[in-house]
């Protein structure tokens, strides 16, 4: 088989959400940080995210992350996300999906029972801690990048909908959290199409009426997601429980309880004093599956007070895979319908 481009990919799932690892066939890209390297991708050859997101190769459904050499001093490795439309600073759940191809893998030495990594991405160096035994990682909590709130109680002025209340919120992304019942909603899967849509809507309008940027590094702006969530909650183990579902454009819900939008959330209700320092959470996603978060320590970013929360889950490889291009392939870099994407893509 002739092929102008071989990529090696291992196929993950963290709690539910595809976050895809690539291992071989692609080269850092140029920049002296992650986050240089993060802007390049998407500047000057997105193409590499669309040939592996797109159909025929990927789908709506689909994340991928790029293993490169950390640029942190003291990092073990490093690595860019990279999903439907964006490339987020940090994820949760990718984190997860990494750490675990990196370790099973053989990447990265693991050690029983426990394994400690830093990795290095384009919002900041990251701590995980993986359980392991028998060669495999039973659980990964990773030690997020710090968190905050940006506005509480923002009206937003959405079409149809009316004035929407919501809390905009810092996680490794920006993201817009609404309350689910008063919208409608009970989070179940049966939900997934309406949620998608809604959250489109109130997405846009959110970005519109409410810019928003990191305070130290103002690249990192606008909102990304709408967080759904439910009032917390305590189950009949005596445990914590927060639901949510996260709407990733151009129009999914993420499959896992999406670590970066818990973390935005543990912000809110930390400056709401519902939760403190060491408390626990479960955060629940519409599939049911679970994160363990919880308040490592209070900090600040650029003087305004934040957090830095972890999440605990699990992932698991589902294969690995050899995405390769005939040079006579009419679709080069794939390409997008509105009857999976909710919108098409250029």
């Amino acid at each position: 088989m002739q092929s102008s481009r071989t990529i090696t990919v291992i196929g993950c799932h963290a709690e539910g959400e595809v976050g895809r690892v690539i291992t071989g066939g692609v080269l850092p890209p140029p920049g002296q940080t992650l986050f240089e390297q993060r802007e390049y991708l998407r500047a000057q050859d997105d193409g590499l995210r669309k040939f592996l997101l797109y159909e025929p190769r990927g789908g709506a459904f689909v994340h991928a992350n790029l293993v490169v050499p950390p640029t942190t001093p003291g990092a073990d490795a490093g690595f860019i996300i990279m999903e439907p439309t964006d490339y987020p600073p940090m994820s949760g759940s990718n984190s997860i999906c990494v750490a675990t191809v990196l370790l099973e893998t053989g990447m990265v030495e693991l050690r029983e029972p426990e394994t400690v990594l830093r990795l290095d991405t384009p919002g900041g160096l990251i701590e995980v801690t993986a359980q392991c035994r028998d060669g495999r990682c039973e659980s990964v909590r990773t030690r997020n990048v710090p968190c905050f709130v940006a506005k509480l109680d923002a009206a937003v002025e959405v079409a149809g909908l009316g004035t929407v209340n919501c809390d905009i919120s810092y996680g490794g992304a920006f993201f817009a959290i609404v309350d689910a019942p008063a919208l409608g909603f009970s989070l179940q899967p049966d939900e997934a199409r309406d949620l998608v849509e809604m959250g489109e809507r109130i997405k846009l309008a959110a970005v519109e009426q409410h810019p928003v940027s990191h305070p130290e590094n103002p690249d990192i702006h606008t909102i990304t997601f709408t967080q759904f969530a439910t009032p917390l909650a305590r189950d009949d183990d005596g445990r914590l429980v927060g639901r949510n579902t996260v709407v990733i454009s151009p129009g999914k819900l993420d499959r896992s309880p999406c670590g970066t939008g818990s973390s935005a959330r543990l912000a809110v209700l930390h400056q709401r004093g519902e939760i403190g320092v060491g408390d626990a959470l479960v955060s629940q996603s519409v599939l049911g599956t679970e994160f363990h978060c919880r308040i490592e320590e209070e900090v600040s970013v650029a003087g305004q007070p934040a957090i830095v929360p972890s999440l605990q889950g699990r992932a698991w490889i589902t294969g690995s895979h050899q995405y390769s291009l005939d040079p006579d392939d009419p679709f080069p870099q794939g390409y997008t319908l509105s009857d999976t994407w909710y919108r098409a893509l250029d």
